[in-house]
């Protein structure tokens, strides 16, 4: 039995966020292509090596940074989207706090001391546990719809 799926005004709060990470995403990339150049770390070296260069370890928080962001993105993108179907301005809540908190902790990270990225930049965590309890809303809801 099929489910029809009524997008809400609301819902445009979640893409609104989902473009606002983007542009975030943007602005590590551009990031890490000012560290790439103030550190001497070129394409396509991926991580810079403390035996080769005296500014690995900053450069490699810069990478981090990003590269930690970009393997969350699919997971937050995801739960983003789906939890918001049934919970559109909770989701976009949410989505704005992990933005924000992801923010931090790119800022953190480039700090170069690691640690650094946990201090605001952790809350990002719990933006995303709460849009997978979101999303895990939306299933089973769908679910029991399903049985009635």
């Amino acid at each position: 039995m099929a489910v029809s799926i009524e997008l809400t005004k609301e819902y445009g709060y979640v893409v609104l966020v989902l473009v606002a990470y983007a542009f975030l995403n943007f602005w590590m990339s551009f990031q890490v292509g000012k560290a790439r150049r103030k550190y001497k770390v070129f394409y396509p070296t991926m991580y810079a090596i403390e035996s080769e260069n005296k500014d690995a370890k900053l450069f490699n928080c810069v990478q981090r940074g990003h590269q930690n962001s970009l393997e969350m993105m699919p997971l937050f993108f995801v739960m983003l989207l789906l939890g918001g179907l049934q919970h559109p301005t909770i989701a976009a809540g949410l989505g704005a706090f992990y933005t924000v908190a992801r923010f931090f902790y790119f800022k953190g990270y480039a700090t170069g001391v690691p640690d650094n990225r946990l201090k605001i930049g952790g809350l990002n965590f719990l933006a995303v546990f709460g849009l997978i309890m979101c999303t895990a809303s939306f299933g089973i809801n769908l679910l029991i719809r399903e049985t009635l």
